[in-house]
């Protein structure tokens, strides 16, 4: 887990072997820390308390240690109170915390004791680094998985701290006052507001890790070398041609110095502190550097070595290895096979990679995983003047990551945009959920290959329609290539967003006109008739032009290309048009002699910032087709933002209990899939009906069925060929009697050799399919789309990521090119649409609260003008995947 501080922290059980190390940490606590946790001096533990505090239960009594450098600097308890009321208050009980008192204080529980006092103490030098409530948060999760529902604690009158900690969690804190004791109690239920807290927390936790990474105050290069050609020797050298604002020291046993530098032959020779170590020597010999990192206490590793998961099974251990080694140490990782790091602030100016061109200082900040492309990517940006704040590239990701990035981003006052290019998702949920956020305020731009997502996650049936559809959902700015990406970064990080689709086009070349206008028809924007100037024309013609099209409110972005008939000195065109464009409030952007990215001449500097191409800088594309999609991508975006804030809502009549108990009863290792009355139980619980049924063993029995639901009837197959084939021939419809009953149960049984059948009401409306899927690449994801095999075949099918908001439920059902089938296109009949969007809400809420649901099919659901019916349905359960984005903070 990460602490407040973004130090790392292992986080375990205890176990009866800590008995020593936690008489350890007990004696050396402060007296003050010992005095506020037992209510007076107690020096040691006895072996009673000893044996108590390490053989628990892990159900009614949990405790957890905080583990750094394999020695304990927090523990956490929480033991379950009784049904009636006992004396506490001062007793003597396991090591808890800073509350104190033994668990079970003053505090009635329920009959089934649904309350448990909790209780902690952290190591005085780690105190302050939000341990308590990160232990509170484990707690609280463990403590909810075992039916308590309700926290106390009795803590000193003084020790306002603690008190601090549970209030600062988000709980709803009740306290009373007996004497110098505060009794404490709140309920440990997730709620919004629980989760806002804890997202806020991992938000800090998170960025300040990362910063740490970026802004080192020293760094060692292991391996460092004055051969250019060697790994080493170009990290070190990237690293000295910038003004790095700290000392770098180069580790190299077979040399006195590197390029006139002391060399150390190990990290713990060097007499000051180190921040961050550049491993650059062979993956067989990260072991060994890496115990010296250890010893050194070094806050982070940037490994540009390679030979680990990219090679084989056995580099793939030895990565985890690496990164659980150094996570004991409190340290995180940028890698294996990094491409490095790199921060352009002027304080810091640090180049940590394997680069040779660095772009300039921006405001744009970048992740990527592959080295090699890294590498391109960052000349491609320094040729296009497009300048970076910070840049990481992950290699393997095996410890910092994209959703890592984004936290830091999120936060950091230098980064106006937000560029990644992904190869997968370590965590799709949590992307989602951060991505998100942070789209509300920043652009992300994202590029990311369909087939290697496929490659990296197993994906075979990745579907391009999900892709885009969960990267626009999250207001993602999704891109095909490099080029795009740039394309598109200018545009966001120099102008502001249009507030419609309409643009006005200004052109001295009618042919680049024509090319604008089709381009613009393709991607769905506006034009109004263009702007022809003369292929002559002066600079002047251009800055009255653009200055009355920046004034007009017909449009919302500004095209301007400028194509000189002969070569001529292009400064004054560049100067016109960067003072008609000054102020618009709308995007101007240029092809500007078939220049590309953001070229000096239509800069705009940014002394305070020290960014070379600011805000108001004037993107120029190599052709108009490029521009135009640029700002297609920046209206979509503008369109999202502009939104309506995401706002989720539990519909009524829900059960999340009862459906708790029912996974608990049925869940099993593999996943399976429930029997119809099981799935039709628990969608029960959350408000979805199933059309009633009855299963059937033979024509009398199906009778039987027919007569208690209720002419009409349909008789349907079980197996499960049969129920969803197109062409129904596994169901018998409109059945009004008992002799059309009775031929269609003999009918059914002969052409499936199955004697049970289900016998069910008669339903109509237009059939839609709902489906919930644990997709490999991006989690969760709930998907729409009208019944049939025209459908099917064309993939008409329109995704979202879980949980929906509102807006996002009702888009939902729009979004499939068949929808206007619902709105009564043609003449078709106008269902209720109400009644659908409720229906997915649900779905949604069930999805999220029991995260062991791992598929979800409706198929069909019948939407009609009053309501919807659900004829068939079928759940998958399962273990919860260990990336689920649920529960309390913990590193992946």
């Amino acid at each position: 887990m990460l602490a407040a501080d973004g130090g790392v922290v292992h986080l375990r059980p205890v176990r009866p072997a800590d008995a020593a190390a936690l008489q350890r940490f007990h004696e050396q606590l402060s007296d003050r820390t010992r005095y506020l946790r037992w209510f007076g001096p107690h020096p040691t533990l006895s072996m009673a308390e000893l044996d108590r505090a390490t053989n628990v239960d892990h159900r009614d009594r949990v405790a957890l240690l905080a583990i750094l450098g394999g020695e304990i600097v927090a523990m956490g308890i929480y033991e379950r109170l009784p049904s009636v009321a006992t004396p506490g208050g001062t007793a003597a009980g396991s090591p808890g915390g800073t509350a104190a008192g033994s668990p079970g204080g003053t505090a009635a529980g329920s009959p089934g004791g649904t309350a448990a006092e909790v209780a902690f103490v952290v190591d005085d030098e780690h105190q302050r680094r939000g341990l308590g409530s990160v232990l509170l948060e484990h707690l609280a999760a463990v403590a909810a998985e075992n039916g308590i529902d309700t926290f106390v604690a009795e803590v000193l009158a003084e020790n306002r701290a603690m008190v601090t900690v549970f209030r600062d969690a988000g709980y709803q804190v009740r306290r009373s006052y007996d004497g110098s004791v505060v009794h404490v109690e709140f309920a440990i239920d997730r709620s919004d507001a629980l989760r806002a807290v804890r997202d806020a927390r991992e938000r800090a936790s998170e960025a300040r890790s990362v910063g740490n990474l970026l802004a080192p105050r020293s760094v060692a290069v292991i391996g460092a070398s004055a051969n250019p050609a060697k790994v080493g020797g170009t990290v070190y050298a990237n690293l000295l041609a910038e003004p790095f604002a700290g000392p770098v020291f180069p580790v190299n046993s077979a040399h006195r110095s590197v390029r006139g530098v002391r060399a150390y032959a190990g990290v713990r020779d060097i007499p000051d502190d180190v921040d961050l170590a550049v491993i650059a020597v062979p993956a067989g010999a990260v072991d060994e550097v890496l115990d010296d990192c250890l010893a050194k206490g070094v806050k982070g590793l940037v490994v540009v070595s390679a030979g680990y998961a990219e090679a084989g099974a056995s580099g793939a251990n030895a990565e985890r290895e690496l990164v659980a080694s150094a996570r004991r140490h409190g340290m995180r990782v940028v890698g294996p096979n990094a491409l490095g790091v790199a921060n352009t602030d002027p304080a810091v100016a640090l180049n940590a990679t394997l680069a040779s061109v660095l772009p300039a200082r921006g405001r744009i900040g970048f992740f990527c995983q592959s080295g090699p492309l890294g590498a391109a990517i960052l000349a491609e940006a320094a040729e296009r003047n497009l300048g970076l704040s910070t840049f990481v590239s992950a290699g393997n990701r095996a410890d910092v990551s994209g959703n890592d990035m984004l936290q830091f981003w999120d936060v950091d006052p230098a980064t106006d945009v937000v560029l990644l290019y992904l190869e997968s998702f370590g965590n799709p949920r949590k992307f989602s959920r951060i991505a998100r956020r942070l789209a509300r305020s920043k652009p992300i731009v994202v590029l990311g290959s369909e087939r290697s997502v496929a490659r990296e996650t197993g994906a075979r049936d990745l579907d391009h329609t999900v892709f885009a559809d969960l990267f626009a959902q999250a207001g993602v700015v999704q891109v095909n290539t490099i080029g795009e990406m740039f394309d598109v970064a200018a545009l966001l990080a120099c102008q502001p967003l249009p507030h419609g689709d309409r643009v006005r086009v200004i052109s001295n070349s009618a042919a680049l006109s024509l090319l604008a206008v089709d381009a613009a028809a393709v991607a769905g924007l506006e034009v109004p008739t263009p702007e022809q100037l003369p292929p002559e024309a002066e600079p002047d013609a251009y800055r009255r032009a653009v200055a009355a099209a920046a004034r007009e409110r017909n449009s919302d972005a500004v095209l301007v290309i400028y194509v000189p008939p002969v070569p001529t000195d292009t400064a004054e065109y560049a100067a016109a048009l960067l003072a008609a464009a000054g102020g618009a409030g709308k995007p101007v952007v240029t092809s500007f002699t078939g220049l590309s990215g953001l070229p000096a001449q239509l800069a705009v500097p940014d002394e305070v910032a020290g960014v070379a191409a600011g805000r108001g800088s004037l993107p120029s594309f190599r052709d108009p087709e490029q521009a135009v999609r640029a700002l297609a991508r920046a209206v979509a975006y503008a369109r999202w933002r502009d939104g309506p804030a995401p706002a989720t809502t539990r519909p009524d009549g829900l059960d999340p209990a009862h459906a708790r108990r029912l996974i608990g009863e049925w869940i099993a290792a593999p996943a399976r899939w429930l029997g119809d009355d099981e799935a039709v139980e628990l969608l029960g619980c959350y408000g979805v009906q199933v059309v009633a049924f009855r299963p059937a063993h033979d024509a009398e029995d199906a009778v039987r069925a027919a007569a208690e639901l209720g002419y009409p009837v349909a008789v349907k197959a079980t197996g499960e060929t049969w129920r969803v084939r197109a062409d129904l021939s596994g169901v018998r419809l409109n059945l009004t009697g008992p002799d059309a009953v009775r031929d269609g149960y003999r009918e059914l049984a002969e052409l499936t050799g199955d004697t049970v059948v289900h016998v069910q009401r008669m339903t109509r409306g237009i059939g839609c399919v709902l489906r919930v899927r644990d997709d490999r690449a991006f989690g969760s994801v709930i998907s729409f789309g009208l019944s049939g095999l025209i459908s099917d075949l064309l993939g008409d099918r329109a995704y979202r990521a879980l949980p929906l908001t509102d807006a996002e439920a009702a888009a939902l059902i729009d979004a499939p090119r068949a929808a206007p089938l619902l709105s009564g296109y043609r003449g078709s009949e106008v269902v209720d649409k109400a009644a659908l969007i409720e229906l997915v809400q649900r779905v949604s809420t069930l999805c999220d609260d029991v995260p062991e649901v791992r598929g979800l099919a409706l198929e069909p659901v019948l939407a009609a003008t009053d309501g919807v019916g659900v004829l068939y349905a079928r759940i998958r359960i399962g273990p919860v995947p260990s990336r689920f984005d649920d529960g309390p903070r913990r590193l992946h």
